[in-house]
């Protein structure tokens, strides 16, 4: 786990391989404020198709429109675009120390 002020990031690395390409399930534990005691679930980290490095996926949920599945970020930018670098940056540092600590 990697602390930060009011969090910490729990990695859960995936040793089934399944699906193909998904490293590690990522949870935000927060520790203080308002939402103490809580955690947000649904991040994942994944391999990059077809170059190197790692990418986050954020919580969504999946909804029909006209017989096509989309979906919707339940983490978003309130007005920057780039706000979410931040967690994402978390996220990938706590699976770098879990990945190199073989947790």
């Amino acid at each position: 786990m990697t602390p930060t002020t009011d969090l910490t990031v729990k990695i859960v690395l995936n040793e089934q391989d399944n699906p193909s390409g998904k490293l590690a399930d990522a949870e935000l534990h927060f520790t203080a404020g308002p939402l103490e005691g809580l955690k947000l679930i649904g991040f994942v980290v994944w391999a990059r198709r077809g170059a190197t490095g790692y990418h986050v996926t954020f919580p969504a949920r999946q909804y029909p429109v006209k017989g096509e599945r989309r979906s919707f970020a339940l983490l978003r930018p309130r007005v920057d675009g780039t706000s979410t670098n931040g967690v994402r940056d978390l996220i990938l540092q706590a699976y770098a120390e879990a990945e190199a600590a073989g947790v």
